[in-house]
């Protein structure tokens, strides 16, 4: 094998190819960086990449480093990283050889302290407020006795079976259950598509839209209720038709969603006492109602038996109300055969007045005008008719001569359209030839470069490759042993060769390879 030193290089120097190099920075950099703890404050987070990796870097006001987390470990954080939020992140740091960079790869991500967080929930809570998604006016009041409830929770937790008992107890309903994560990566768009997943539903569908919905959730830290101050879960509360409860966390516990929705009850308990009342206090009030409404008709009826007996007395006899009526129609009778006679007379005076127009005379000069005025109607019409037919004529003219003229046209655009197809053969037959031109010239340019990469090129140089008798090369010296027949290749052909020496190297040399745990200073040409 021929030497890696280079007879004519003046100096000692290792020389090293890039990705040799490359790799050797990115040992030494994972090596002293294996585990480290950064506080900085995130920029340049535009979430999650397709690939489920996030990208962004770390930064403080003198400096920045950037950052990813892979798609394994950004499922596992519970809390979603947001622009601006700092931060203390664990990892390690690595380098990019592409492009000679680094970069930590976080293993854990966790708030700068709870001052951090609750820094931003309030600069999350005027954003949204001034968006005036948090305006009293916009709050719906809760029905009284609503039909079916929808609660948006866990369906594992003591919550659901906290609210199913309540409800149970004060006035038993239908209750529709949207099962849902309450903590962790994802449980925000699962709280938001179950509340906007209720206001999709028809009030007569076969699953009946509910009247009233109950966010909720048990108590925890910060951290745990961070999910319900996620804006998409408060855009998705602000924007319910139906009148939404947020009872998330104990008493003393505030999330966005608190503002955002239409009553916050302190518990998952409360929630259900304000969505349904007491149905024995309902039995009971209405039965006291019912009594007093008895009593109030009761009452009423009295009156008004008493103020009928008294008009009674006050209304005059039967005798009296009829006796004007009856005078009146004793009166019309009397007067109706005289009535009769002046009526019939008037009608006879009218009649002989219309009689005296009605002449043969008169009739006949009607029918006359009649007949004329028909006559001038029908030469008008047929006058119509003859022009009708020769506008038709001139049009059956005009279309025989566009039909006589019509092969010349077909003939002249056929024409135009065969030296139309020949331009377009022509420029078609240039554009292949120039195409050809082109993938010949990177083919050339390919095969130069696999020329040059070939190691034939290295042979020309006064090196050798050495196969053993199956014709594979060997590359370490212990691969031979005495009186193994090998062949050498140079640039212009091979030889055979037998060995007279083993290949295995001296103890001294094995001793000093045991000790030595650094990569050679040289490296090797194969």
């Amino acid at each position: 094998m021929s030497n890696v030193f280079d007879s004519d290089s003046p100096t000692n120097l290792a020389e090293y190819s890039v990705s040799e190099l490359s790799g050797s920075i990115k040992r030494t950099v994972e090596t002293a960086f294996d585990q480290v703890r950064v506080r900085g404050e995130i920029s340049g987070y535009r979430g999650p990449h397709s690939s489920g990796h996030a990208y962004f870097s770390l930064k403080d006001d003198r400096a920045r480093i950037d950052a990813v987390i892979w798609k394994g470990t950004f499922s596992r954080l519970k809390f979603r990283p947001e622009e601006g939020m700092e931060v203390i992140a664990t990892g390690k740091v690595t380098t990019f050889p592409g492009s000679s960079k680094y970069q930590i790869v976080i293993e854990t991500l966790e708030p700068a302290g709870a001052g951090a967080l609750m820094a931003l929930i309030e600069e999350r809570k005027r954003k949204l407020g001034a968006e005036g998604l948090f305006d009293a006016a916009r709050k719906k009041r809760l029905p009284f006795m609503p039909r079916v409830i929808g609660v948006v929770t866990s369906p594992t937790g003591a919550v659901i079976r906290d609210i199913l008992h309540r409800i149970s107890d004060r006035f038993p309903v239908h209750v529709i259950v949207w099962p849902v994560k309450v903590q962790g990566e994802g449980s925000g768009e699962e709280v938001a598509n179950a509340i906007r997943g209720f206001n999709a539903l028809k009030p007569a569908g076969a699953i009946r839209r509910p009247d009233v919905l109950i966010v909720a959730r048990g108590g925890g830290s910060l951290e745990d209720l961070w999910s319900f101050n996620d804006e998409v879960v408060v855009r998705a509360a602000a924007e319910s038709r139906i009148p939404l409860i947020s009872a998330v966390g104990h008493e003393t516990d505030w999330t966005l969603i608190d503002y955002a929705a239409d009553v916050r009850a302190p518990t998952p308990t409360g929630a259900a006492e304000m969505a349904v009342p007491v149905k024995a206090e309902l039995e009971a009030q209405a039965a006291a109602l019912a009594a007093r409404l008895q009593g109030c008709i009761n009452r009423q009826m009295d009156q008004r038996r008493q103020s009928v007996r008294a008009l009674m007395r006050a209304l005059p006899s039967l005798d009296q109300l009829l006796a004007l009526p009856r005078r009146r129609f004793d009166e019309a009778a009397a007067g109706l055969g005289r009535g009769l006679e002046l009526n019939t007379i008037n009608k006879r005076r009218g009649f002989e007045r219309v009689a005296s127009h009605l002449r043969p005379d008169v009739l006949s000069n009607r029918i006359t005008e009649r007949r004329q005025l028909l006559s001038e109607r029908m030469a008008r019409a047929e006058r119509t008719v003859e022009r009708l037919l020769d506008r038709s004529k001139s049009r059956i003219d005009r279309a025989e001569a566009i039909l006589a003229s019509l092969p010349a046209r077909l003939k002249t655009q056929t024409d135009r359209g065969r030296e139309r197809l020949g331009n377009l053969s022509r420029h078609a037959d240039t554009a292949i030839r120039h195409q050809l031109t082109r993938a010949r010239a990177e083919l050339s340019a390919q095969d130069r470069v696999l020329q040059s990469l070939s190691y034939k090129n290295v042979l020309k140089r006064g090196y050798a490759v050495i196969r053993d008798e199956d014709n594979r090369p060997v590359s370490q010296a212990a691969a031979l042993s005495a009186g193994m027949g090998i062949a050498i290749e140079f640039a212009d052909g091979r030889v055979g060769a037998m060995t007279t020496e083993g290949g295995n190297p001296p103890a001294g040399a094995k001793k000093r390879d045991a000790k030595s745990a650094e990569p050679p200073k040289q490296g090797s040409l194969f």
